[in-house]
């Protein structure tokens, strides 16, 4: 078979079975996995389901419930499916998570129907990246079928821990032995191919101060006032940030935010206790080490300047560090991936597809550290923004979503052999 009527073949069997596909999408959409709380085993039971109608067997990897309750979540079960093709070839693996932000408010359709409307499906994590569970199962299935490949081996990886970096999903498959592909493609969120992204550092801070009633208030230390303080100085860090520039296209500058807030106990008391949790991204060319020594001083800094009332107490503060995820740095053989997708890419929607980086940081990083080449690439419109990722009416276009099926189709049937 010429490699045009391969193309050909794949393409026809995905848009033969792309009624099937939505409705695998939609049951997936059906079964929330907010994280936190993090309960994801019941999606990983659903998924599994789903997959052996199918005919595909998925290995389920339970996490031990006493790792993932120290990790701050409830429940992991880890899935792999394994199809080999015969001896000798690649081992490509496909990777996406179920684990999800909570939807939040604003939202116009069910975030867990998997409505359809106007050809654009409706529901937390259409866009990312239950929709790449789809898309790559359906991709490996299309290979099965229309290409059959006489050698190498695809694998499905399908975890439940990209939110909270990832060491109990990729991380812990990876750490446990139980795959070293030779290449991976991770879910992804637009058009272009991404072989970059950003690193991420998660601190919780805790400001203790004195309660104090609101009617007296110099008999305490108010450690909303102190939090307020401390924040303003890491505000300000932003603007230095600015000045540092990445090289990577697609990648500006570092930046800090400042996500929640939690702190008193009610109106008429003054607040004894604050915490808040910052979000440092670091562009790859950051040294993650130096980054945090560098926002703990500032933190440090910060509470030693404030002055409490006369008599009251200094304030006491302490640093945790909820999360450490390094940035994704481009390995020199993940070129076979880029080009391929491109290829294809440009193929099949009708435009270049660039490769860059992004500011966002994802778990690709687990297989990248470890010394397997790596891209994020799947279904998705041209920009993140568009998706509404982790906003309210996430959604994914069916032709975005079909579209990028038949390219990671055409991709594993150039490179798995």
């Amino acid at each position: 078979m010429s490699p045009s009527d391969r193309y050909a073949a794949l393409d026809a069997w995905i848009d033969a079975h792309f009624d099937e596909q939505v409705k695998f999408l939609q049951a997936l959409v059906q079964v929330p996995t907010d994280t936190p709380p993090g309960n994801n085993t019941p999606h990983a039971e659903r998924t599994a389901e789903l997959l052996a109608a199918m005919g595909l067997t998925a290995e389920k990897h339970a996490v031990p419930q006493t790792e993932v309750q120290a990790y701050g979540l409830e429940s992991i079960t880890n899935l792999i499916v394994r199809k080999r093709f015969g001896e000798g070839g690649r081992t490509i693996a496909l990777n996406a998570h179920g684990d999800v932000v909570p939807p939040g408010e604003g939202w116009t359709h069910d975030p867990y129907g998997g409505e359809i409307v106007d050809g654009k499906m409706y529901g937390r994590a259409t866009a990312v990246s239950k929709c790449d569970f789809s898309t790559f199962t359906f991709a490996l299935r299309a290979l099965e079928a229309a290409a059959k490949p006489a050698r190498g081996q695809v694998e499905l990886h399908f975890t439940y821990d990209e939110e909270f970096g990832g060491e109990m999903g990729p991380g812990w498959l990876l750490a446990k032995g139980l795959t070293k592909p030779d290449l991976m493609v991770a879910a992804g969120f637009s058009y272009q191919v991404v072989t970059a992204h950003n690193g991420c550092l998660q601190l919780e801070v805790t400001v203790q101060g004195e309660m104090a009633h609101a009617a007296i208030p110099d008999s305490g230390t108010d450690a909303l006032q102190g939090a307020v303080h401390i924040l303003q100085a890491l505000h300000a860090l932003n603007a230095d940030y600015l000045k540092v520039r990445s090289n990577i296209e697609g990648i500006t500058h570092p930046y800090l935010n400042i996500g929640q807030i939690q702190g008193g106990t009610n109106t008429n008391v003054m607040p004894g206790k604050v915490v808040f949790k910052l979000d440092r991204r670091m562009i790859p060319e950051e040294n993650p080490a130096e980054v945090e020594a560098s926002i703990r001083q500032t933190i440090a800094s910060a509470a030693a300047s404030f002055n409490p009332p006369r008599g009251g107490k200094q304030l006491k503060v302490d640093v945790r560090r909820m999360l450490l995820a390094n940035a994704m740095v481009p390995l020199a053989g993940n070129q076979p991936l880029v080009s391929a997708i491109q290829h294809h890419g440009q193929a099949i929607f009708g435009e270049p597809i660039a490769a860059l980086g992004t500011p966002l940081y994802t778990d690709v990083r687990q297989y990248v550290e470890r010394g397997i080449p790596g891209v994020i690439y799947g279904a998705g419109p041209r920009t993140v923004l568009e998706s509404h990722a982790k906003r309210a009416d996430e959604r994914i276009d069916l032709q975005d979503l079909r579209r990028a099926t038949k390219v990671v189709a055409r991709v594993l049937s150039d490179l798995v052999g």
